[in-house]
């Protein structure tokens, strides 16, 4: 699971170009993280990108 529930960030795609130019396909994906959050007033897991965490962007629950 490499989607953020909060912001919907996802993996994405490039090209990954050597020294000597010669090209292949890469990923890069967000660190996403399961985390016990309040949504509603009532806690619940949720996948979450370390930027929506450290933003503020969900309320952790404990």
């Amino acid at each position: 699971m490499a989607k953020c529930d909060v912001c919907g960030k996802a993996v994405t795609f490039g090209i990954k170009v050597s020294h000597s130019h010669r090209r292949s396909n890469r990923t890069w994906k967000p660190n996403v993280q399961r985390v016990k959050v309040l949504k509603d007033g009532k806690p619940c897991r949720m996948h979450v990108c370390s930027r929506c965490l450290r933003s503020g962007k969900v309320e952790r629950a404990v």
